[in-house]
């Protein structure tokens, strides 16, 4: 049944009363009739909808390519620690480098979006990390725990679905977001996984400070955010080269996460307990868009310099499922990464649902 027809319907009965009635059927959607606005609206969700599982579907795609690849033997596990070296050191950078570089400045470094996004991400790494460290799980697996729930997948899911549903204005927020988890939420996460070695506070504080260092995402973002403020490009064939990188960044990623499930499964005995990691991909689902979006209400009541529409792309981006790379960071740093693995995949299934869910009640 089309608009037209539902028009069509209200227009019928005496000649008198359907001239009246149809000339005052006003133009605007939010004054059509009760059935015509719920169809409309009907309409604009499911391209809504479909819109998400054309970027989510080869997302999907590629983790279960991985996964069977493991499970088959087609890839050999001694492979998958190769796989996540060159995501780490050569394609994310270039990804995120790029990213920076096409975003002019002033966007990826809104003051209202990174204080009120730090903000929550510092109390979702502290809430995790309070309710899930325990006898069984330590400081390292507890962190990187609080790391995947406050860590969204934006640099490879969220840039392009929020430009498909909202517009390039929405580049901006999200990138900003990025900045915060790379250099802020990433590192904090480092460091609380250290606090379980020997040596106490001092040692872990110094490895959590050469991680920082060492690790080439933040500075690749903040050479992408130089070059678009000077405006430098890179040669041709050093960007191509670049492209290229960046291009295999996201499928080399979830294919390695497929790779990485898989194995978590083969070698493990004793299967993760439910307990231990669907709690988490909830917290990261439902959890971390309220509190962004209480955050960011109650922050423009405040008078704080947030634009309501940035404050609509920092929900969407908190209500994404997890970073696929934080399984990476995970497998480096020796925590549980079939635990990392298990929640990823958890929240990327159920996003499905509880994404559509959060951009039809911001619309």
């Amino acid at each position: 049944m089309k608009l037209s027809s539902v028009r069509g319907a209200h227009c019928q009965g005496t000649a008198p009363a359907r001239a009246r009635r149809c000339d005052e059927t006003p133009d605007r959607g939010s004054e059509l009739p009760a059935a015509a606005r719920d169809w409309r609206s009907l309409g604009w969700q499911n391209r809504a909808v479909l819109a998400i599982l054309a970027v989510t579907f080869p997302f999907f795609a590629l983790v279960l390519a991985g996964y069977v690849a493991t499970r088959r033997h087609w890839l050999p596990l001694a492979a998958i620690p190769g796989l996540n070296t060159f995501v780490l050191y050569f394609a994310l950078p270039a990804m995120l480098y790029r990213f920076g570089a096409g975003t002019p400045v002033g966007q990826s470094l809104d003051p209202g979006v990174i204080a009120v996004y730090l903000v929550c991400a510092l109390l979702m790494v502290g809430a995790t990390v309070a309710l899930t460290r325990s006898h069984r799980i330590g400081w390292n697996d507890a962190a990187f725990g609080a790391l995947v729930a406050a860590f969204p997948n934006t640099g490879y899911m969220g840039v392009p679905l929020l430009v498909a549903l909202l517009g390039k204005a929405a580049a901006g927020p999200a990138i900003a977001t990025i900045l915060v988890d790379l250099v802020v939420t990433s590192s904090l996460c480092i460091a609380l996984s250290r606090l379980g070695e020997p040596g106490g506070a001092g040692p872990a504080a110094r490895k959590a400070l050469r991680g920082v260092l060492a690790n080439p995402l933040p500075w690749a973002i903040g050479l992408g955010a130089g070059a678009s403020g000077l405006g430098l490009a890179l040669p041709g064939p050093l960007a191509q080269t670049v492209g290229l990188l960046a291009d295999a960044a996201s499928p080399v990623a979830l294919f390695t996460i497929g790779a990485v499930l898989a194995r978590s499964q083969m070698s493990s005995r004793d299967p993760t307990p439910l307990l231990d990691y669907v709690p988490v991909a909830l917290k990261k689902l439902l959890l971390h868009p309220l509190l962004v979006w209480g955050a960011g209400s109650a922050a423009i009541a405040l008078g704080v310099p947030l634009d309501p529409f940035a404050l609509k792309v920092m929900v969407l981006v908190a209500a994404l499922p997890s970073a696929s790379n934080v399984a990476m960071l995970a497998e480096r740093y020796g925590a549980d990464n079939g635990r990392i693995a298990r929640i990823i995949l958890v929240s990327t299934v159920l996003a499905f649902l509880s994404f559509s869910a959060a951009v039809a009640l911001l619309n």
